[in-house]
């Protein structure tokens, strides 16, 4: 895996990040921090990457279970650290599952099996961060 992350000038504190699948990404700091809001800020894309990465797992885990999923978020809640660095030190992953007949066990695994066995990036935020989870299920008609 490889990417490429370029400062945009002396502007400001914004960059522009190159995936490795070709994919391009503004970042931006906060006012205070000589940004200009104009993007997400890093930290906030390290946490939306872990919701994205955890929300695949779950899905996946739940169709090849065959389980009638409809639709899944996840909604992320940390806390960092007051001194730096400033680690992400809690954070609660809460994911809405919507779909049909859907099991509370099942949808409790694949949170499980994504936290403790498949979602690199939870488990390595898990080293520094104190993780916890919760769900809900949406029937649909």
């Amino acid at each position: 895996m490889e990417c490429k992350v370029s400062w945009n000038g002396p502007s400001g504190m914004s960059f522009l990040a190159q995936t490795g699948s070709g994919h391009l990404v503004n970042m931006d700091g906060a006012p205070e921090g000589g940004g200009h809001n104009l993007a997400p800020r890093p930290m906030e894309m390290v946490l939306l990457g872990t919701g994205g990465c955890t929300a695949y797992d779950v899905v996946l885990i739940l169709k090849k279970g065959r389980e009638d999923v409809r639709g899944c978020e996840c909604t992320l809640k940390a806390e960092r650290a007051d001194t730096e660095p400033k680690v992400f030190t809690k954070i609660n992953f809460h994911f809405t599952v919507t779909g049909k007949n859907l099991k509370p066990a099942s949808v409790e695994r694949a949170i499980k099996l994504s936290h403790d066995k498949y979602c690199s990036a939870s488990i390595m935020l898990g080293k520094t961060a104190e993780i916890t989870h919760s769900f809900e299920i949406v029937e649909v008609a």
